[in-house]
């Protein structure tokens, strides 16, 4: 059957010319069985793949699409080109769309849709779900979001992919505490998503060994459109010095606020970790050259982005995803900047 294309393969196997891409090239996130039943036929059907399959793209559209709510965040810059690597090696490509802080990336991603012959859409950064039972559903294509806390029975006909971000939180403050740290400060996000979440790991740190809440030291970013943004940083930094507010260390809810803490303490002609001792959260590569090269809590980037890419596939294969959220544990990385007290 000489005639005989991967389309076919696809149509008789009842699933998309992507996953038999997958099959023959033994991609691990495919599911096993479709995957034997994929095989099975090839060999039934004396079909010899042509160049593994490459020349897919001409038979067939595989495309997703890969909303960010967030582009100016450098951690989302550094997931992008992950994506981008493991999207390719499944002959996938994808549309990459940034969504502004008050834009409704649903109504983005129904018009997306609308235009587009998308397989699938990750919704990348991002907070609070709200009306999920009414504007996810309609969408027509699976979805997953990364990184973006989602409330419990928001994910209609979806799933989360997120660090643990109370968790993580609360081990990086009691990492603080552990070094003699009492009084901690923290700058966060007025969100309902990861600002909330990390705010409330600091609370449970504190809670466990027996520190009281002081609400001073709890401040939230004063310019709302990059609520996790250096400029955020340097003004609550500034503000937290020139209050002389009594604390010994600071705990930055993401690395590119911390950065801007640094430039304020400096600035003021205080040190670090002398008079302040930092914490950060996503992990940067950025933060080791600092100086002092900076303590944070590395998310796995590479780890998320993989699980995000493999439930899609999953659902895109035609498998009906249980509505759930994964949640990954970070790596607390000791660097230079938290001093013992």
């Amino acid at each position: 059957m000489s005639a005989f294309t991967i389309k076919d393969i696809a149509k008789i196997c009842g699933v998309s010319t992507s996953t038999v891409s997958r099959a023959i090239n033994n991609d691990s996130g495919i599911n096993k069985e479709t995957k034997a039943r994929i095989l099975e036929k090839i060999a039934e059907y004396n079909f010899v793949p042509n160049n593994s399959a490459r020349n897919l793209k001409m038979l067939d559209t595989n495309t997703i699409a890969l909303l960010i709510k967030g582009i100016d965040n450098q951690f989302f810059q550094g997931m992008l080109h992950k994506f981008e690597e493991e999207l390719n090696k499944i002959e996938y490509s994808f549309i990459f769309h940034a969504v502004g802080e008050n834009q409704d990336e649903i109504a983005i991603a129904a018009e997306l849709i609308k235009e587009k012959k998308l397989k699938g859409i990750i919704f990348l950064g991002g907070g609070h779900v709200e009306n999920t039972d009414d504007v996810m559903v309609p969408l027509g294509v699976p979805y997953v979001r990364c990184t973006g806390a989602v409330e419990p029975g928001k994910l209609i006909g979806g799933c989360s992919i997120t660090i643990d971000d109370r968790e993580e939180s609360r081990k990086a403050v009691e990492y603080l505490i552990k070094k003699g740290h009492k009084k901690i400060a923290i700058f966060t996000a007025p969100d309902h998503s990861v600002g909330r979440l990390r705010l409330e790991g600091y609370k449970d740190a504190l809670k466990a060994h027996g520190i009281p809440l002081d609400e001073s030291l709890i401040r939230y970013s004063a310019v709302r459109d990059k609520a996790y943004s250096m400029e955020n940083g340097y003004i609550l930094g500034k503000s937290l010095v020139e209050d002389q507010t009594d604390c010994t260390a600071i705990f930055a809810v993401s690395d590119n606020m911390a950065m801007g803490v640094y430039k304020a303490i400096y600035e003021s002609g205080k040190k670090i970790p002398e008079d302040y001792s930092i914490v950060g959260f996503d992990g940067l590569e950025m933060t080791k050259y600092y100086h002092p090269s900076m303590t944070t809590v590395e998310q796995p980037v590479e780890d998320m982005v993989k699980a995000s890419i493999k439930e899609l596939m999953k659902a895109i294969d035609g498998e009906t995803l249980s509505e759930h959220q994964i949640l990954y544990k970070g790596t607390l990385l000791e660097r230079d900047s938290v001093k013992s007290i």
